[in-house]
């Protein structure tokens, strides 16, 4: 009896592997993507919902967030599977460490994009347009390290792209506040990913991998610093052409002190500091949120 189970047992013991390989390629593991990703959606939707975003709307945008960081993770590490073994941090990664093949991750962010088209599809032609662009930025943003020191900012792109979307779905315009808050979403996510780069600085200058960590080599927290302080900049503009109140100003001046606790977190440059620094950004999206919400939640 126990050898006529074993061929069950294997298999059974090959598609739990399989899956877990599955899971760890798109993260599933470790939310810090998704919540970055979802803070800048919902500071669009409340703000274009005045605190009361679709609930149609709201569920598609959350379940987009969590769909869309999954594909471009599949993508990501499609693009870097050759250079991901290289790199101390990445080099357990199931695409890098053989656990599944290329065209598997490949097949995986094919199907994640069509769960993606199938969500926004719910909400109108005008979404589909806008999300072909958030599509391309998606898709292309792992190749440019190949080419460009400054791929945090095509990353903060492809982060921010809901926020136009948001408005769009929410009030089938995309107003001036809603371009501020995606330059403000730009600016914060160059500043958090160079802290994220920071961690693998040295593994990328001898692969060849660029990054704004590579190119502002010392000079890297001045250059977070300055990204945090235009965030911060970008979010009181946009408070102010949202008419929104002291709870928002409330929210974006905790976001500062997330801010300041991150540059003094990675100040030694410790690889374990700046990757902590970088997951602390979740909290400083969160409060920026909290502030958006309160406001409008008593201003009723």
């Amino acid at each position: 009896m126990p050898d006529a189970l074993t061929p069950g047992r294997g298999a059974a013991r090959t598609l739990a592997q399989k899956t877990s390989a599955y899971l760890r390629l798109i993260r599933f593991d470790r939310p810090i993507g998704w919540l970055l990703l979802l803070w800048p959606t919902l500071w669009a939707l409340w703000i274009a919902g005045a605190g009361q975003p679709s609930p149609h709307v709201f569920a598609v945008f959350v379940l987009g967030v969590i769909v869309m960081r999954s594909a471009g993770c599949a993508i990501n590490d499609y693009a870097d599977r050759h250079v991901d073994g290289k790199v101390a941090r990445t080099k357990d990664r199931p695409l890098a460490a053989g656990e599944i093949a290329p065209g598997e991750a490949l097949g995986v962010f094919a199907a994640l994009m069509a769960v993606a088209l199938a969500l926004v599809s719910t909400l109108g032609w005008e979404l589909i347009r806008l999300s072909i662009v958030g599509a391309v930025l998606a898709s292309t943003y792992p190749f440019f390290k190949r080419f460009t020191h400054v791929p945090q900012l095509y990353l903060g792109a492809a982060f921010g792209w809901g926020i136009p979307m948001a408005f769009a779905a929410q009030t089938g315009t995309v107003p001036a506040v809603a371009w501020v808050l995606f330059a403000a979403t730009v600016c914060w996510a160059t500043a958090y990913d160079t802290l994220y780069a920071m961690t693998d600085r040295d593994d990328d200058i001898k692969i060849g991998v660029k990054s704004t960590a590579v190119l502002l080599g010392r000079y890297d927290l001045a250059g977070v610093a300055a990204m945090q302080v235009l965030t911060l900049a970008l979010l009181i503009v946009a408070g102010l052409l949202a008419s929104l109140g002291p709870w928002f100003y409330a929210g974006v001046g905790l976001a500062a002190a997330t801010f300041a606790f991150q540059l003094a977190s990675a100040r030694g440059r410790d690889r374990s500091r700046c990757f902590a620094a970088f997951l602390n950004n979740s909290w400083s999206g969160a409060l920026v949120f909290c502030g958006i919400a309160l406001h409008y939640t008593f201003a009723r």
